[in-house]
């Protein structure tokens, strides 16, 4: 009787888990509209400035597109230079954004003489996906993405990534991988320490729900659903693999992806590297409390490694 009686709590106690795992799956990784990102965060809603419109109407942008390796149809903004340049930036979007939400940095980047490439994640805009890869499976196609700005503009091209949020630890993730000499340097900017971290935090933060155990079955779910644990998405652990110059980006104010993760990140790699925080910042927000001095010192890194 009581073997009964257990044995039935028990399959209870995994339905109810399963149930809401579920609905954390549904809740965090299906692409969807997000009550819980605020309205206007960077890198994740289109507003209206100067940049904007000029990214939105006034840019010669052309449609890029590939075939990821598990078959997705994935595409991208290209803007060329004004003038003849072996210069390329890759930008990356955040959490829930596109490629419509980077604006301002095509902008800054093309003010500098940069080809500006500006993918949209799978799941996200206009490339095909049913589920967000915290910046995992995004890295591989950001490998293609690099690869085909050398075949279109040549060997000799320079090439440096760019990414805010979600973006920044794609381009941190993407970062441990075998990189071409092309890639020059990486800027992050309010990148997370990894999926796992990122969405405990959240968990805790937004529902007051320790990490274990529904951090774990919602893994296990995704793994199933999406072919890769929370624990594989880790930027420390590329970072460890990482042997381009980076710079780490992050305002002191931010509660959403925590202050406190930037110096995880940036002592996680061995290069020459540069660290820059922005008072009052909260996320996304560095470039907009002093876009002087953002574009200043970005500037200055790139030139240390880009001619």
């Amino acid at each position: 009787m009581w073997k009964k009686v257990m044995i039935g709590v028990l399959l209870l106690i995994a339905v109810i888990l399963f149930g809401a795992g579920m609905y954390f799956y549904n809740y965090a990784v299906v692409p969807s509209k997000k009550s819980f990102i605020e309205e206007g965060t960077s890198g994740t809603d289109v507003t209206v400035s100067p940049e904007e419109t000029w990214f939105k109407d006034e840019a010669n942008r052309e449609t890029w597109q590939l075939t990821s390796e598990d078959d997705l149809k994935l595409q991208a903004i290209y803007i060329a230079a004004e003038g003849q340049t072996d210069k390329t930036a890759i930008l990356a979007h955040g959490y829930m954004g596109s490629a419509e939400t980077m604006g301002k940095y095509a902008k800054m980047y093309h003010d500098w003489g940069y080809n500006v490439l500006v993918p949209d994640a799978r799941g996200h805009g206009e490339s095909e996906g049913n589920y967000i890869g915290f910046g995992w499976p995004e890295r591989k196609d950001y490998l293609q993405w690099i690869d085909k700005v050398i075949d279109a503009n040549g060997q000799d091209e320079q090439i440096t990534l760019f990414g805010i949020s979600m973006g920044a630890a794609t381009v941190m993730m993407t970062s441990g991988e075998n990189l071409p000499e092309n890639v020059k340097a990486i800027v992050e900017d309010c990148g997370y320490t990894s999926a796992k971290d990122e969405l405990a935090y959240q968990l805790k933060d937004m529902f007051n729900l320790p990490e274990f155990p529904l951090i774990y079955v919602t893994s296990g779910i995704t793994k199933i659903r999406a072919g890769y644990f929370f624990g594989e998405a880790s930027a420390i652990k590329q970072l460890k693999k990482n042997k381009t110059p980076m710079m780490f980006i992050h305002g002191d104010a931010d509660d959403f992806v925590p202050f406190y993760m930037l110096d995880e990140v940036y002592e996680a790699t061995d290069v020459p590297k540069d660290k820059y925080v922005v008072a009052k910042a909260k996320h996304g927000e560095a470039y907009k409390k002093d876009p002087e001095m953002y574009e200043q010192r970005v500037s200055e890194f790139l030139t240390k490694y880009i001619d």
